[in-house]
């Protein structure tokens, strides 16, 4: 009996769906629960994004250096240290340098040969320069006033006269044969060495002028011990060529006759090409020799002599 009870009918409005006002927006509803749950997602993702580190984050990707730029190298730990022996030595000037040299030869004598065999030959101009700086202080030391050639200014110069004269004793042999090849390195290191000789003072007493005699006489063999290794070079070319014989007349003349014994011996080695001094032998012979010596030289020899054709 209950089956046959109608059902009434749904109103037309249940099936339709909700007009809009267009004047009013519809309202999204809220849910608090889930926006609670957004918020603490947000959260927990803000707080992941802060503390991770700033190269890992894109942000904050580190850039290539350009090609250019070089990185400056890190020192941690800065404490004091002493210089290392390359920093060192450039700190150090010549003279520091020699004192520290000699004493570890001095201490160590076996380092003496390595020192020798590693150390560069030394050149003309370089010897010449520490003659010349013995001689400057040689000169320094003259005292003010008074004559120069007493016994008073030799006794206070005769420490630095000492040491020039103990220099040059000890380069001239370096220059010499057979420890120098080349009869040109050696001529030219005489050529300046004797003027050096030359301006060495001169002394009221006679005593004090043995040292200085001394002198010409060593430069003097040195001179001729030149002479003949040059002679044996090409036939004796750097004696004929190089005006040495004017120069080595110039100097004896300079030395008051103290280097004649190196004038013969030029014009012996040189032959008829040099031209035998007349006051020394005499002679027109010599005048003929040498008359012959300069017509070769200039390149007049034989101009004037007539020519016979046919024959003889």
């Amino acid at each position: 009996m209950n089956s046959l009870v109608a059902t009434p009918p749904v109103p037309p409005h249940f099936y339709e769906p909700p007009r809009l006002s267009p004047s009013r927006p519809m309202s999204t509803p809220i849910h608090y629960s889930s926006n609670r749950k957004r918020k603490a997602d947000d959260d927990n993702d803000h707080d992941g994004r802060m503390s991770a580190s700033p190269t890992n984050s894109p942000a904050f990707a580190p850039r290539p250096l350009p090609s250019g730029r070089i990185s400056k190298r890190a020192r941690p730990n800065v404490f004091g240290r002493p210089l290392s022996l390359p920093r060192l030595m450039e700190t150090l000037d010549t003279d520091a340098l020699r004192g520290i040299l000699r004493s570890m030869c001095e201490r160590h004598p076996d380092l003496m040969d390595e020192v020798v065999h590693t150390a560069p030959r030394p050149s003309v101009a370089s010897a010449l320069q520490v003659l010349r700086n013995y001689q400057s202080h040689l000169q320094s030391s003259f005292p003010l006033g008074g004559n120069p050639g007493s016994d008073y200014a030799y006794n206070r110069v005769r420490q630095p006269l000492g040491q020039l004269l103990d220099a040059l004793s000890d380069f001239t042999p370096h220059f010499l044969p057979p420890n120098e090849s080349q009869p040109s390195t050696s001529l030219n290191y005489l050529d300046e060495a004797t003027d050096i000789v030359h301006a060495l003072p001169r002394w009221t007493t006679p005593q004090n002028n043995i040292e200085r005699d001394s002198a010409y006489d060593e430069i003097c063999k040195a001179w001729i011990l030149v002479i003949r290794e040059a002679a044996k070079r090409g036939g004796g070319i750097q004696l004929q060529y190089g005006g040495w014989d004017q120069k080595l007349q110039k100097h004896n003349q300079n030395s008051g006759g103290k280097l004649q014994a190196a004038v013969q011996e030029l014009g012996s080695s040189l032959g008829w090409m040099h031209g035998p001094d007349p006051q020394t032998y005499g002679g027109s012979g010599g005048n003929e020799l040498g008359s012959v010596r300069e017509q070769l030289l200039s390149g007049t020899y034989g101009l004037g002599t007539p020519v016979k054709v046919g024959p003889w």
